[in-house]
């Protein structure tokens, strides 16, 4: 397996700095992964452009950059199988860019467009699956029913990933009652049974249970002894005042 040590520490900090700029703003349509521990190796997914016989489809290719590189072009292949007169069976992309027109000058972004302008506008003259660019030059329509067959089979993007089950909050321990009952779809909780105190003497008859006690405060008796001893302690002065009066 190539690693970055393959490759001049120039190329790699050039190469660096591509990816960044690719993830902080990707091509239209465009999706970069990498590997950091091996810059030689780009994996793009590159949604299919409106109005082509890709269009819903998400195709995963690769470029593979040479120990010499930007000197060579890179090799392109589609990993995701695609009906295209450009691309092999093996998914070679055959594009005059990673080729003849090659540039050292050329970054990855410029590769990566080309390449997805190839899904727009196919060259069959240069074909590499013959049987595609037969079917485009003589019969588009048939040629766009299996590009479409292949991109529905191969190409379907994979299902966003679901957001987690909604969790409780804590707090949903010290809600009041009306907000207890929304969450219930609107049913009403019974009512928890009332305190007893001597004020609920009056309502105990009504209580499910008759034979629970009712139970009045304690200070209720003692008031009442409180007060009948001193009226007894005012009596007996009053009869030791009468006592005296009577003596004078």
């Amino acid at each position: 397996m190539a690693t970055n040590e393959n490759l001049p520490p120039n190329v790699i900090k050039q190469l660096a700095k591509e990816l960044k700029n690719l993830d902080e703003s990707p091509p239209e349509g465009i999706k970069v992964s990498v590997n950091d521990d091996d810059f030689s190796t780009i994996f793009a997914d590159i949604e299919g452009p409106s109005g082509t016989p890709y269009e819903n489809g998400v195709f995963r290719m690769k470029l593979l950059l040479s120990h010499d590189f930007p000197q060579s072009p890179p090799k392109g292949y589609f990993l995701t199988k695609i009906f295209h007169p450009n691309i092999a069976t093996n998914g070679e992309i055959c594009v005059n860019t990673l080729k003849k027109d090659w540039n050292p000058t050329l970054g990855l972004r410029h590769v990566l467009i080309v390449v997805r302008c190839l899904l727009i506008e196919p060259f069959p003259e240069s074909a590499l699956n013959e049987q595609a660019g037969k079917m485009l030059l003589e019969n588009y329509d048939e040629y766009a029913r299996h590009a479409r067959l292949y991109t529905g089979i191969h190409a379907k993007p994979k299902p966003k990933a679901k957001s987690g089950a909604i969790s409780e909050s804590t707090t949903a321990l010290n809600v009041d009652p009306s907000s207890t009952n929304n969450a219930l779809g609107g049913k009403k909780l019974p009512p928890g049974p009332a305190p007893l105190t001597a004020s609920s003497k009056g309502t105990a008859a009504n209580s499910n249970d008759q034979n629970i006690p009712v139970v009045t405060g304690p200070s209720a008796p003692l008031k009442k002894e409180a007060g009948t001893a001193k009226a007894l302690a005012d009596k007996k002065k009053i009869d030791a005042r009468k006592k005296s009066l009577k003596r004078l």
